[in-house]
């Protein structure tokens, strides 16, 4: 089946896939894109691997398997199936921290057709179009791929960005069984296999990210700052994994930000700060024990504003003695309705999490703040008297609606006031980011561990190397 929209034809996997059905599930065609008119774009970032169009294999741990073509890496992977509603935004999903370690599967039918746009940085330094530097996704799952696109901001496809990035990709498979399956049986254990033939014996190597610590991997390992122009304030941020415009939000609201390893002692340095913020991360959130402790002793010893998102969100509520619950399958989308218990007004958010806060264990200093209109499941608490408050959706939406986005100016007016009381107490007191300060500490994430993507390709160009360098020996 094919749109005629203009004269060039957009490639798709479409006719090129073989798909094994499940019993009581039905296979529809691919679709393929024509794109409008032709059109110079930016050359493409140089490729590292070559895309791979081998036959491919998704199987389900316990569960179905899929037949269908890659379109990225060659190099097989194992990690948690996840899906994702999302509509758009796969650029901003694909390079959240937050999917570390979890094998993403989109159910819009086709992804691909807009690119994949530069890594250019704005007045701030932070990446425009991604969230992180790389793909955090250990694998990507789709029906059909576009393998040309059209996008002013595009400069290569979906698949030379898998396959640069080392990661596998697979299409041509009937997502809608394989969600209705984890919608079932909940979150699985999958993998994908490049070129090979799926062994049932092999089950055993199937890697579970939940028994990692995930957030120890994209932590940053050293401080860094980012000042803003626009302000005096000056935040704490506790890096769990924190996305670009989690940053970009505290920043263009006249912030300035240092972000701290997430096992940093923040109570120690905290009265150097504004206030302090705990970003979203990926994994399990009672592998955080330090970050927990830490948060524990701040609350109990100073006044200062506190704001966590997601991840962040729960580990706010373990610090204060709640419990945290696994989801059946998590809510990862753009447009699940939070509401606000305090006003009554639905807000339509952007999550992506497979844990929640378990309300019913909430001490008597906090209450829920949100909820979730679809699955009941809390979506935020806030403390009674003090300026505390987590959501456990993204009020900065990248990608997803804005509805909620006020949330960082209540907080950053939480730390306004604090600044001016403390100003009161102290009037020499003085918290903005000292020059020097700037200067030595680096402006983006210090020694973050490769995906294992990134790693696959170090190991190829090693290899290449060696065999390059053992060529030119023997002539």
């Amino acid at each position: 089946m094919a749109f005629r929209l203009g004269q060039k034809t957009t490639k798709s996997l479409a006719g090129l896939t073989t798909i094994t059905k499940i019993p009581g599930t039905k296979v529809r065609g691919l679709a393929n894109v024509e794109s409008q008119i032709p059109r110079q774009v930016s050359q493409p970032r140089q490729r590292r691997t070559p895309v791979s169009f081998d036959t491919a294999n998704f199987a389900i741990r316990n569960g179905p398997q899929f037949s269908g073509r890659s379109f990225g890496a060659k190099s097989n992977i194992s990690g948690e199936a996840v899906f994702t509603t999302s509509l758009v935004g796969y650029p901003e999903s694909l390079t959240d921290p937050s999917y570390r370690g979890q094998i993403l599967v989109f159910t819009q039918p086709l992804i691909g057709n807009y690119g994949v746009p530069s890594s250019a940085r704005d007045e701030n330094g932070l990446l425009k179009y991604f969230e992180s530097p790389n793909i955090q996704a250990s694998g990507v799952v789709v029906q059909d791929v576009a393998l040309d696109y059209s996008h002013w901001t595009a400069v290569e496809s979906l698949a030379s960005w898998c396959a640069r990035e080392g990661v596998p990709a697979i299409s041509g498979v009937d997502t809608r069984a394989i969600v209705t399956f984890l919608r079932e049986q909940g979150s699985s254990l999958a993998k994908i296999t490049i070129g090979e033939e799926y062994d049932e014996e092999q089950d055993e190597a199937f890697v579970d990210p939940e028994q990692i610590n995930l957030v120890r991997r994209v932590s940053t390992k050293a401080p860094f700052h980012i000042s803003s122009s626009t302000g005096d304030l000056h935040v704490a941020v506790i890096d769990c994994g924190v996305k670009e415009n989690i940053l970009r939000s505290l920043v263009g609201r006249g912030c300035s930000v240092t972000c701290f390893p997430f096992d940093y002692p923040i109570e120690k340095v905290a009265h150097h700060f504004d206030g302090v913020f705990i970003s979203n991360g990926p994994g399990d959130p009672t592998h955080c024990t330090e970050t927990v402790q830490s948060l524990r002793a701040l609350m109990n010893s100073s006044q200062i504003p506190v704001f966590g998102i997601c991840l962040g969100h729960q580990l706010v509520a373990l610090a204060v003695g709640a419990k945290t619950i696994k989801l059946k399958y998590g809510n990862r989308a753009h447009n699940i309705p939070a509401l606000d218990l305090t006003t009554g007004r639905c807000h339509i958010t952007s999550q992506n999490h497979g844990y929640a806060v378990d309300a019913q264990t909430l001490s008597k200093d906090f209450r829920e703040y949100f909820v979730n209109l679809n699955d009941g499941s809390n979506e935020g608490i806030i403390h009674i008297n003090r300026p505390i408050f987590s959501t456990q959706f993204h009020p900065e939406a990248k990608g997803g609606p804005l509805d909620s986005s006020y949330l960082f100016d209540n907080y950053l007016e939480n730390v306004t006031r604090y600044k001016k009381s403390q100003a009161a107490l102290q009037p020499n007191r003085d918290n903005k980011p000292n020059p020097l300060l700037r200067d030595l500490l680096g402006k983006e994430r210090v020694g973050v561990v490769p995906t294992p993507g990134m790693e696959n390709v170090a190991r190829a160009n090693a290899a290449q190397t060696a065999q390059t360098s053992q060529i030119a020996n023997a002539a």
